[in-house]
C-alpha cells in the first residue's frame, strides 16, 4: 500500500496536514490522562464517597448538558472531559461533596480557552445554589485545577484528531463533500466521552475508530482506502484498532437505542430553589425583547405580552423531577442565554 504522503494532496495544504497530524501524534500521550489512575477508577465499586466510574460518568453527562444548555460547541464540552479526567486522575480523597464545583470549573476554564471569554458571570447565584459552590470556591479551585495540571490547559483531543482526518479525506476523496457529516461524527465523540473506559484509548485512534464505522455504513471503497493510509501513517495497529473499534460500536449501539436517554435540543428550563431565586436579580432572568414598532406607528402592547411569553416557554427540563411548591421555575432560550453569558 502506498504511504500517505504531501505528494497525494494539494501541494502545500497537504504539506501542511501533515505536519498538524505528526504533531498531534507526538503530543497525544502527554494530555492523556494517566492510565493507572483510570484502572483505579474502573477498580473502584460505585460508592456514594468515592470516585467510581458511575460518579465521573455522572458528571460528564452534567457537562454535557451544560455546553447543550449554553450553546457552547463540541470543541468545549471535549476539553472540558479532558481537563476534568487529567485532573481527577490522581486524587484519592474523597470527592463527591468537590465533584460538582471541578466539573463547573473544568467547564470555564475550556470555554475560556476555546471561545476565549469568561462566561456565566450572572449565573453565579444559580451556580451557587445547584453546585453548592461560591464565586470564591470556583475560582479557588480553578487556580487549584490550573496548578495541577501545570497550567496545559488547552490539549491535543480526539476532536483535534477527527477534524484533521476529516479535512485529510476531504482532500483525497473524489466523492460528494458533504457525504461525511463531522456534525454527527462529533455527535457520537460526545457519547463515547460520557464513558470513563474511552479515556483509556487514544485520541488518534478514538477518532479513527468512529470515521471508520461512518465509512463503513456508507460503503464506500475509496473513503475506506484513505482511512487505511491515515491508520498506516498514524502507525495504529491492527490489535489496537479493533479493539477499540468493538467498544466504540457497542457504545453508538447503545446510544441510538430508544432506552438511552440524549440531550434534547429544544429549548430548555431551569428549575432552580425558592432561595436561589431571591438571591437572584431581575435582569439575569427577564430580559425580555422589544417589540417590533409597525411601520404606521400604532404600538399594539399585544404585542409585548407576546414577545414574553415566546420567550418563556421551554419544553425540556434539566431536572427531572417535577416543581414542587417550593421551587420557582425560570424559563431559557439559546439566545437569551447568549445574551446573559456573552455579551457583545
Amino acid at each position: 500500500m502506498k504511504d500517505l504522503g504531501a505528494e497525494h494532496l494539494a501541494g502545500r495544504e497537504g504539506v501542511q496536514l501533515l505536519g498538524l497530524l505528526n504533531l498531534y501524534l507526538e503530543q497525544e500521550e502527554r494530555f492523556q490522562p494517566r492510565e493507572k489512575g483510570l484502572s483505579l477508577i474502573e477498580a473502584t465499586p460505585e460508592n456514594d464517597n468515592t470516585l467510581c466510574p458511575g460518579l465521573r460518568n455522572a458528571k460528564v453527562e452534567d457537562l454535557r448538558s451544560l455546553a447543550n444548555f449554553f450553546g457552547s460547541c463540541t470543541e468545549t464540552f471535549v476539553l472540558a472531559v479532558n481537563i476534568l479526567d487529567r485532573f481527577l486522575m490522581p486524587l484519592v480523597f474523597p470527592v463527591k461533596p468537590k465533584i460538582s464545583c471541578i466539573g463547573v470549573c473544568s467547564f470555564l476554564l475550556a470555554a475560556r480557552i476555546v471561545e476565549k471569554t469568561a462566561i456565566f458571570h450572572p449565573l453565579i447565584d444559580v451556580i451557587d445554589c445547584q453546585c453548592k459552590c461560591t464565586a470564591s470556591d470556583i475560582k479557588r479551585m480553578e487556580k487549584i485545577i490550573s496548578e495541577k495540571l501545570h497550567y496545559e490547559l488547552e490539549a491535543t483531543t480526539a476532536l483535534n484528531f477527527l477534524h484533521l482526518y476529516h479535512t485529510i479525506i476531504l482532500c483525497h476523496t473524489s466523492e460528494r463533500k458533504e457525504i461525511l457529516s463531522l456534525d454527527k461524527l462529533e455527535a457520537q465523540l460526545k457519547a463515547c466521552n460520557c464513558r470513563l473506559v474511552f479515556s483509556k484509548a487514544k485520541p488518534s485512534v478514538l477518532a479513527l475508530c468512529l470515521l471508520n464505522l461512518e465509512v463503513e455504513t456508507l460503503k464506500s471503497v475509496e473513503l475506506l482506502e484513505i482511512l487505511l493510509l491515515v491508520k498506516k501513517h498514524s502507525k495504529i495497529n491492527d490489535t489496537e484498532f479493533f479493539y477499540w473499534r468493538e467498544l466504540v460500536s457497542k457504545c453508538l449501539a447503545e446510544y441510538s437505542s430508544p432506552e438511552c436517554c440524549k440531550p434534547d435540543l429544544k429549548k430548555l428550563v431551569w428549575i432552580v430553589s425558592r432561595r436561589t431565586a431571591q438571591n437572584l436579580h431581575n435582569s439575569y432572568y427577564s430580559v425580555p425583547e422589544l417589540p417590533t414598532i409597525p411601520e404606521g406607528g400604532c404600538f399594539d402592547e399585544s404585542e409585548s405580552e407576546d414577545s414574553c411569553e415566546d420567550m418563556s416557554c421551554g419544553e425540556e427540563s434539566l431536572s427531572s423531577s417535577p416543581p414542587s411548591d417550593q421551587e420557582c421555575t425560570f424559563f431559557f432560550n439559546f439566545k437569551v442565554a447568549q445574551t446573559l453569558c456573552f455579551p457583545s
